[in-house]
């Protein structure tokens, strides 16, 4: 193929974030693929053994699906306890065995497993891009994965589409390529006859009409097709185009062929705190806002003041994430509270002029600086 038709996207990423889905490397029993891990680790020391190579982090599943078999279940328990158990089991199998093909090529593999936590705490976020970084300059290939064995259904990032869209924003990376067990998007269910792939979605109008939902198959993960889009939706618009591809196509896709979907960036790299505000962090309360408080949090770029909150739900303190809501229940915006939800009913509704002169200068702040605040819906 003519270097006319490769994807400069992919050409030109000098640091490229790959995601591999459970499905992907097990088998129907549960238990790691050898061959498809195999298949994988050739795709991506390829890329790294070309002249100037991109540094590649991989974002990889399948802990919990290879620690099914091991442990005698028969399929991914649904109580959270046995999946824990399940990936403290498969985590250090998947490790095992990552380390052992890549070792094939020389490459050492270094294990870096978040929460959604480590994501939404900016000392933990510091720390893991520094952990990361660090990797990539001594020549190691970083592994991410969900701390599954330690994260509850309140700090869990749900999926690894996800997580791999954020780890992408996070390292800086110029690409991020989603495998999955079909080579791309489809405009219907793929096993469904007349239907067709998708090549480029250069924005959102591209999928209308489309049946995401039924777009894809989970086997032994938890994502699917929507959660593959969402993740690129979250990526492209941090500026980071995505290729959605099988597994089995890996290396064709980071050789910069055509295959798979392509998803254009659509918009700017925007601040790494806004981002893991707007997706990686856990509101911890509600505050219900006035007409005139949402036009200006949402329109006007404004920050959030006490006159125009309405009424306070949840238990926080200063400086955990809340959810902002207009007045028909709907969520406009996301961000860093000042005061602890105690705090609050006392100052709603009042000017902070007012509240300065009646318990001190320190209530003469906004509830939510614009700079903490992120617009979810416009």
């Amino acid at each position: 193929m003519s270097q006319d038709h490769l994807r400069e996207e992919v050409l030109t990423a000098r640091r490229i974030v790959v995601k591999v889905g459970s499905s992907s490397l097990t088998t129907a029993a549960g238990g790691l693929d050898a061959d498809r891990v195999d298949a994988l680790v050739d795709a991506l020391a390829k890329v790294r053994n070309r002249p100037e190579a991109p540094e590649v982090v991989l974002v990889s599943s399948g802990a919990i699906a290879a620690g099914l078999a091991p442990l005698g279940l028969e399929r991914r328990p649904k109580d959270l306890a046995r999946q824990q158990a399940a990936a403290s089991v498969g985590q250090g199998l998947l490790v095992a065995r990552y380390t052992a093909s890549f070792a094939r090529y020389g490459i050492r593999v270094g294990q870096v497993l978040l929460t959604a936590e480590d994501a939404s705490r900016r000392a933990h976020y510091r720390n893991a891009y520094r952990t990361l970084d660090q990797l990539l300059a001594m020549g190691a290939m970083p592994i991410v994965n969900e701390n599954d064995t330690v994260a509850t259904a309140e700090i869990k990032f749900g999926d690894n589409d996800r997580l791999a869209a954020l780890v992408a924003h996070l390292v800086r990376a110029d690409l991020l390529v989603l495998l999955s067990d079909v080579d791309g998007l489809y405009d219907g269910d793929p096993s469904r006859p007349g239907t067709s792939r998708i090549a480029r979605v250069d924005g959102p109008h591209d999928l209308d009409g489309i049946e995401i939902g039924s777009a894809g198959k989970a086997g032994v993960g938890t994502g699917g097709m929507v959660t593959k889009v969402e993740a690129a939706r979250i990526a492209t618009g941090a500026g980071i185009p995505v290729v959605l591809t099988a597994a089995s196509q890996a290396a064709d896709a980071l050789a910069g062929r055509p295959t798979g979907t392509l998803f254009a960036r659509t918009g700017a790299r925007t601040s790494d705190r806004l981002l893991w505000l707007a997706h990686a962090s856990s509101p911890r309360g509600t505050l219900h806002l006035d007409a005139g408080a949402v036009e200006a949090v949402v329109s006007g770029g404004a920050s959030l003041l006490p006159a125009g909150v309405t009424k306070v739900d949840g238990d926080f303190a200063a400086g955990d994430p809340v959810d902002l809501l207009a007045e028909n229940g709907h969520i406009v915006a996301r961000g860093l509270v000042n005061f602890d939800a105690r705090e609050l009913p006392r100052l709603l509704g009042r000017s902070t002029r007012d509240l300065a002169q009646e318990f001190g200068a320190a209530y003469e702040r906004e509830v939510v600086h614009r700079d903490d605040l992120v617009v979810l819906r416009g």
